[in-house]
């Protein structure tokens, strides 16, 4: 039987990272000396579904990292509700693996009407959305086929990372993304684990998803992909909001998909997964996830080096559990019914 589309695409992911990082290089020296000229007073992102998570993680990297606020906007204020938002000043950064959807190209195009600095980061070449920005940055990523994006989301949280380095002049960044792609390699190794236990839950109807701090993001992503490829109501929360009222879901069995990270977050999360396990969760771990972590299965993935880079081998490990659950399911994660490629709102 051929592997689906979907297990294809998430194992080209070292070679578009390392494409990526050649590729952009220039692109990112050129905007880096455009931001540290026109030293923008915040940051706002702009984006749908799975680019919404990229554009999340994009936040909070941002935020730790370059010290510069970071909101995310809501396109219908300005393509429904015609509002012209002061961004005078402002790094807009429009995020779209097709580079079509109307709301996102007019919310950029008036973003840079109102004299912000905008930016693409998109996959499909020649697009709407890149005559819209006055800076691209493409995701490299080549012909996504299947319907769950993938390898793009996995170059749409690269390319900021590419971006922040060269601004801090961070070697140490820089190191690890060159090393990314050997990272990343090595979680690949994980789909042996989940194509063996996917079939625990093949019954499962709904599950939740916890990461805190860059890993938020991915849990956002992981729920979406389970929705989309498995048919689960699975809902993404703070690892830290959890405890406040959500936590009632658990009862004995209760399947919860949880990362782990390595930095200033790992004790306090740790800490939360173990409650969790004698409450009777059923805790799918990934990331930071050694022999005697508290979970019912561990998805290891490597350290990569910083704390940026680490969240890009766990999603990895996220997207193949996600796509061999699907198929024990018995269902084509390639072909998730009611959805198409290219989602086109206004």
């Amino acid at each position: 039987m051929t592997d689906p589309k979907m297990l294809l695409e998430i194992r080209q992911a070292p070679s578009v990272i390392a494409r990526l990082l050649e590729q952009n290089a220039s692109r990112v020296k050129e905007l880096s000396q455009a931001i540290q000229q026109r030293q923008p007073h915040f940051a706002m992102t702009i984006a749908r579904g799975t680019s919404d998570h990229a554009a999340n993680f994009l936040q909070y990297a941002f935020e730790s990292e370059l010290g510069l606020v970071t909101a995310s906007a809501a396109p219908s204020v300005i393509t429904a509700y015609n509002a012209k938002l002061k961004l005078d000043g402002a790094l807009v950064i429009a995020i779209s693996q097709s580079g079509q959807s109307p709301d996102v190209v007019n919310s950029l195009t008036a973003a840079r009407e109102q004299g912000a600095l905008t930016v693409a980061i998109v996959n499909a070449p020649n697009t709407p959305l890149e005559a819209a920005a006055e800076f691209c940055l493409p995701m490299q990523a080549g012909v996504e086929e299947a319907v769950a994006a993938t390898k793009s989301l996995i170059a749409s949280l690269v390319a900021p990372l590419q971006l922040i380095a060269a601004l801090q002049q961070d070697s140490s960044l820089g190191t690890a993304l060159e090393n990314l792609p050997q990272a990343v390699t090595q979680a690949l190794e994980t789909e042996s684990i989940s194509k063996d236990r996917a079939e625990r839950y093949r019954y499962a109807e709904s599950m939740v998803t916890l990461g805190r701090g860059l890993h938020y993001p991915l849990a956002r992503e992981a729920a979406l992909k389970l929705k989309e490829t498995s048919v689960i109501s699975a809902e993404a929360f703070s690892t830290a909001e959890f405890a406040h009222g959500p936590i009632i879901l658990i009862e004995s069995g209760f399947p919860v998909l949880a990362f782990q990270a390595r930095d200033a977050t790992a004790l306090g999360s740790l800490e939360r997964y173990k409650d969790l396990q004698t409450r009777g969760a059923e805790l799918i771990l990934i990331g930071d996830a050694p022999e005697d972590s508290p979970a019912t299965i561990r998805l290891p993935t490597p350290a990569t080096g910083h704390d940026l880079t680490d969240p890009i081998p766990a999603m990895i490990a996220a997207y193949l559990f996600a796509a061999h659950l699907s198929l024990a399911k018995g269902m084509n994660p390639d072909a998730p019914r009611m959805l198409s490629k290219v989602t086109k709102t206004l």
